[in-house]
């Protein structure tokens, strides 16, 4: 797509590309016939959680990932709650502020203290060239995340983790199917912790599924998820409601049976994206590292204003008229809430440079190719008319 489209944006009163709007993201369920009776017995039998059909994901998901451990939750936010609670953590985590806010919530709740560190602007995740210099004396644990499915740097990340007797978590919300120098993510650190909601790339309508190969913390998880309780109702520590239903389960394990078929099909997408509108000054696409694999969860650009000659936020509004939704994950940066503003110690200028230029075009893993095309001759298109659109106010 290396020519300039001439015909004018919606914005400057020319004609929708798409027939539809476009959302940013849709779940990709399994057919319901191939549900349907297993859905029936599971009502009928009364077994509604946490039973056999959580068992079976939970043994298919560990195969699948290489792990000895996979215990499934009832959201990755109670996943990662329940890891910190029973690695009994105190003290302060470091953690990136270019993130959802689950992750900082996890450790708010255990009365953990994030201190945050910046980002790389090539690749959003966590810079791990600079934690050594976050490390102090209260330091107990090390949280990485693999944002928008991009593997953070494991092995440097674990190896100043072994050198300070730190622990590693990985929140690994966006990383089914992520593949770091060619192996799946899921068994590293001390444990990571997956998210099943509608907008992931493996979804169980809701859910999480946490991995480890520490057998007593699967254990300590299995309790904490049945509130703490071995099953003699003398708990052994205070954990939450949060196991996983059946039904949810059995979403899961149909979905997981095409999840390399999934993943190639996101990065067939957004391969399109790139081809088609790398090309454009100012766009720019995040950094996958040589050997790895993004399960792309999300497809974020960054939109250089003086490039593009739109800022970000113009882009997001002229493609909104266009139908085509948006997001601006992770704006604001953690850091910059009013929750979190309190514990920023050091300067993130990588995560705010990031937070505020990025943007979230739409990506499912049932879209048409032709979607991403239309989407694409939409951003030339708007691209065409920058001079026109700058002088627009947005509503």
């Amino acid at each position: 797509m290396s020519l300039i489209w001439h015909d004018k944006p919606v914005i400057l009163g020319g004609s929708p590309i798409l027939e539809e709007p476009v959302s940013i993201a849709k779940p990709t369920l399994p057919e319901m016939k191939k549900i349907q009776d297993e859905f029936r017995q599971i009502y009928h039998s009364g077994m509604v959680t946490n039973s056999n059909y959580v068992q079976r994901f939970e043994e298919r998901a560990a195969d699948y990932l290489g792990v000895k451990e996979a215990v499934c939750v009832s959201s990755c936010t109670s996943g990662l709650m329940l890891v910190l609670k029973a690695l009994e953590l105190t003290g302060e985590v470091i953690i990136p502020s270019f993130t959802f806010f689950a992750s900082g919530h996890a450790l708010l709740w255990n009365n953990l203290k994030p201190v945050f560190v910046d980002c790389l602007p090539s690749t959003y995740n966590l810079n791990h060239n600079i934690i050594n210099e976050y490390i102090t004396p209260n330091t107990s644990a090390i949280m990485a995340v693999h944002i928008f499915g991009n593997p953070v740097e494991i092995e440097s990340i674990q190896r100043i983790a072994d050198d300070n007797n730190l622990k590693v978590i990985i929140d690994s919300a966006h990383a089914i199917g992520t593949r770091y120098r060619g192996r799946l993510v899921g068994s590293f650190g001390d444990a990571e912790v997956f998210c099943l909601s509608p907008t992931k790339v493996l979804t169980a309508v809701e859910g999480g599924i946490v991995t480890t190969n520490n057998q007593e913390l699967a254990r300590r998880l299995r309790i904490g998820r049945d509130y703490g309780n071995p099953g003699n109702y003398d708990c052994e520590f205070p954990g939450l409601s949060a196991r996983m239903e059946e039904f949810n389960a059995l979403i899961g394990l149909k979905g997981l049976e095409d999840i390399e078929e999934i993943v190639a099909k996101r990065i067939r997408l957004v391969n399109i994206y790139q081809k088609n509108i790398c090309q454009i000054p100012g766009v720019l696409f995040q950094q996958i590292d040589a050997g790895n694999t993004s399960s792309y969860k999300d497809l974020g650009i960054i939109i250089n204003k003086d490039e593009f000659g739109l800022d970000r936020d113009k882009l997001a509004y002229a493609l909104d008229i266009e139908g085509i939704a948006t997001k601006k994950y992770f704006y604001p940066p953690l850091h910059q809430q009013r929750l979190y503003s309190r514990y920023q110690q050091y300067p993130l200028t990588a995560t705010e440079y990031v937070s505020n230029n990025i943007l979230c075009l739409p990506l499912y893993s049932h879209m048409e190719e032709k979607i991403v095309q239309d989407i694409c001759h939409a951003i030339w298109r708007i691209y065409s008319y920058r001079e026109e659109i700058a002088g627009i106010s947005i509503q």
